[in-house]
C-alpha cells in the first residue's frame, strides 16, 4: 500500500514539531478565556475591558497567521485538506464577528462593570469559548498531521500561525494575567 500521500507517512524533518506548536497556541488561548470567565463569574472585572481585549488581539494574530501562512502552505502541500481549510476559515470569519460584537459591548461597559453589564459580557464570553472548543477541536484533528509533516520552508511556527508558541502543556497563555 503506498503511504504517499498520508502526512503520518512523511518523516518529521522539524525540530519541533508544528502541530504540536498549533496545539500549545490553543491550550494558551482556552486557558486565557478561562480565565477571563473566572474573573467575571467571580466577580473580579478588574480591568476586564484590557484584559478581554488584548484576548481577541492574540486570537486574531493567530487565526491572521493562520489564514496567511499555515492554510496556503497546507493547500499547496496536500490539496485534498482544501474542503477543511475553506471550513477553518468560514470559522475564523463568524469568530471575528462574535470578536466585534463583544468588543462594540466592551466600548459601552465601564472599568468596573454593574452585574448587568457583567451578564452580557459573559454571554458573550461563553458563546465564543463555546463556537472555539468546537473550532480548536476541529483544527486540531483534521490538520495537526499535516502540518508536522510540512518541510522546513514552509515557515516557522510564529510565520504559519501567528503568534509563537511555548513548549510545554503546563505554560501560561499568550498573555499575562493582571
Amino acid at each position: 500500500m503506498d503511504n504517499a500521500g498520508d502526512p503520518r507517512a512523511r518523516p518529521r524533518e522539524r525540530l519541533v514539531a508544528l502541530g504540536e506548536e498549533l496545539i500549545d497556541i490553543h491550550e494558551g488561548l482556552r486557558g486565557e478565556l478561562a480565565r477571563l470567565r473566572e474573573d467575571l463569574g467571580a466577580g473580579r472585572p478588574r480591568r476586564l475591558k484590557a484584559h478581554c481585549l488584548a484576548f481577541c488581539s492574540a486570537l486574531t494574530a493567530h487565526h491572521t497567521g493562520e489564514d496567511g501562512g499555515a492554510f496556503p502552505a497546507l493547500a499547496r502541500e496536500f490539496p485534498e485538506l482544501r474542503p477543511t481549510l475553506d471550513k477553518l476559515v468560514e470559522d475564523h470569519e463568524l469568530i471575528s464577528v462574535i470578536q466585534d460584537r463583544l468588543e462594540r459591548l466592551l466600548d459601552g461597559v465601564a472599568e468596573e462593570p454593574d452585574a448587568a453589564e457583567a451578564a452580557r459580557v459573559r454571554g458573550e464570553l461563553d458563546g465564543l469559548a463555546a463556537i472555539l472548543e468546537s473550532h480548536f477541536a476541529f483544527e486540531e484533528r483534521r490538520i495537526v498531521a499535516a502540518l508536522d509533516a510540512l518541510p522546513p520552508e514552509a515557515g516557522t511556527a510564529a510565520s504559519l500561525l501567528g503568534v509563537p508558541a511555548r513548549h510545554g502543556r503546563a505554560r501560561p497563555g499568550p498573555l499575562t494575567r493582571d
